[in-house]
């Protein structure tokens, strides 16, 4: 357990090189995906080793990275936390196209949210990640939104 979730705050890292797509996430996620869980504080991070520093740290409960992020991408991106860091918290990935989702199950995210973001599905899916991470219900399969 990171110490975000025994403070009773989950925290998310947001990745994109792309400010707007950050704040975009930002925005869609507010400051609690669900009412069963708790609020979030979001992290955000423009390059892969600030992304590689704050998971090695231990204090991100989820990652949300970009699969259109450059030099790094997204999905690239996760399949590295996942092989890397043991007990890796869980990632979703930002797809272009529906057709990248298998993409998204190459890189072992738990789950992936196409483009254009929308507002209402986007909680959805983070909060089943995170119901997932935290041993409320299954997180086996990717969940593919969007």
């Amino acid at each position: 357990m990171s110490q975000a979730q025994a403070a009773e705050t989950l925290t998310v890292l947001v990745y994109s090189d792309d400010r707007s797509v950050r704040d975009e996430v930002r925005l869609a996620l507010g400051r609690r995906v669900a009412a069963d869980l708790p609020e979030i504080e979001v992290l955000d991070a423009a390059t892969q080793p600030a992304v590689i520093d704050m998971m090695d740290a231990d204090k991100v409960d989820l990652a949300i990275l970009d699969g259109e992020a450059v030099p790094a991408g997204g999905m690239g991106l996760a399949r590295q936390l996942k092989d890397e860091i043991f007990e890796c918290p869980p990632v979703v990935v930002l797809i272009a196209r529906p057709q990248d989702a298998w993409l998204a199950t190459w890189s072992r995210a738990e789950a992936a949210v196409g483009y254009p973001l929308d507002p209402i599905r986007m909680p959805e899916v983070i909060a089943e990640v995170l119901r997932g991470a935290r041993g409320e219900q299954p997180g086996d399969a990717v969940v593919v939104a969007g």
